[in-house]
């Protein structure tokens, strides 16, 4: 049987062969809306009265690494802020790059569209530039809070993105756009540092008792949030629900359909979950790609495969992820060793590899990531997806997951018995 997986720009077949046992967990997809800019335009309705009497606006975007779809959903807010008296040379659109590099000036035509590049003023953040950030005190919890003084200082402090299971914040979308899409360097590494890293509950579909999700809220709030737009996609990155307001309570709104809509329940672990990162952009680097390995740790049993099938055009990642996937080829060592040191950019998501490969195997292939780095990537590595499917155990219960982290699979408890 052949199967299709989200992989690059063009997705992958896959030959499964006959005999063996094996479920594919499409995503939980819900009907388009049938026309999303009429929902667009009725749910940020609410934005004129939080615009009046201001003059300066500053919205918070995705980078190329989500699919948010910003160029249906940011010409109807402009319009709105514009006719509610903000003029379009006083509102900055930031994209959200947290510690992700900047997107030249074809990759924001390709975020925002090509008229809305010449016509608004659409910046990168840059949190390594400390001096490009507003010192906002500390949490309760310690972390200390910078944020990208364009958006502070504006009046009206705007979010636009998407929501879908994110593999430590537990939904991506809303006070995600602020810390760490628009945090400085200190802010991003302590949210990342083990502390929350390590957390059990700061994982996928994980809101309600989540650390690091209320640390976000706190920041966010610090920032002085005050409105969002996020969707929730559907096949085909369609829109399939829109939810706009005050961003706490919008968001949950987001989260609360994303829950019914998505989650996948599975009577028992499998033996092996064949899996993705859901294809471009989110599988440009190895980086990423984890979130696919991540996400489908749940459903595996202890022991067992996680075989991931990404892209990685953009190879392993950015300058310090790639340097630790050459040093570390133990991920003993590894764990060890950030327990006692200070954070490193981007060691959070080897971290979350980590944890996975503690009782599980993780294969992959992953042609964009040079044949250098193969040795120290602590799983199995495959130049051909045919090579990788015949290597695997011939009597496996086995899952695909096409789509990878667009699917929230989580092993159903059993009820117990009654006294």
């Amino acid at each position: 049987m052949r199967v299709e997986l989200a992989f690059g720009k063009n997705g992958l077949t896959l030959d499964m062969p006959n005999g063996r046992d094996f479920q594919i967990l499409e995503p939980r997809w819900t009907t388009p809306l049938e026309d999303p800019s009429a929902e667009i335009e009725k749910a940020i309705s609410g934005i004129a009265a939080l615009a009046a009497g201001k003059r300066t606006a500053a919205i918070s975007i995705c980078d190329i690494t989500r699919p948010a779809p910003n160029k249906l959903t940011l010409p109807p807010l402009l319009r709105a802020l514009e006719a509610a008296g903000i003029q379009r040379e006083c509102i900055t659109i930031l994209i959200a790059t947290g510690l992700h590099r900047p997107a030249p000036k074809s990759e924001i035509e390709e975020i925002v569209s090509p008229e809305i590049a010449a016509r608004y003023n659409v910046v990168n953040h840059f949190a390594r530039e400390l001096g490009q950030h507003r010192y906002l005190g500390e949490t309760r919890s310690g972390t200390p809070v910078y944020v990208d003084e364009r958006y502070v200082a504006s009046d009206l402090h705007i979010t636009l993105g998407f929501i879908e299971p994110h593999l430590m914040a537990g939904f991506s979308g809303a006070r995600k756009l602020v810390a760490p899409g628009l945090a400085g360097e200190p802010t991003i590494k302590t949210l990342h540092s083990p502390r929350f890293m390590r957390d059990p509950r700061a994982t996928e579909g994980s809101i309600g008792d989540n650390p690091l999700n209320e640390e976000l809220w706190e920041i966010s709030a610090m920032a002085g949030h005050d409105f969002l737009l996020d969707v929730v996609l559907t096949k085909g990155k369609r829109v399939a629900a829109v939810f706009a307001g005050p961003p706490r309570q919008a968001h949950a709104r987001g989260v609360r359909f994303v829950q019914e809509k998505m989650t996948e329940w599975l009577p028992e672990p499998v033996d092996v979950a064949i899996t993705t990162c859901a294809g471009y952009p989110l599988d440009l680097t190895f980086y990423q790609a984890v979130k696919g390995v991540t996400a489908a740790s749940h459903i595996v049993k202890p022991g067992g495969i996680i075989l991931l099938f990404a892209e990685c055009a953009e190879g392993p990642g950015a300058s310090e992820f790639a340097e630790m996937l050459k040093h570390w080829s133990d991920h003993h060592a590894f764990m060890d060793y950030i327990s006692s040191h200070p954070v490193t950019v981007d060691q959070w998501q080897l971290e979350k590899l980590a944890l996975v490969v503690r009782d599980k195997q993780v294969w992959m292939h992953i042609p964009g990531v040079p044949g250098e780095y193969h040795p120290s990537l602590w799983g199995r590595t495959f130049d051909s997806p045919q090579d990788a499917v015949a290597a695997l155990p011939e009597n496996a219960r086995i899952a695909i997951i096409p789509e990878g982290p667009y699917v929230l699979a989580r092993v159903r408890e059993p009820e117990l018995a009654a006294v």
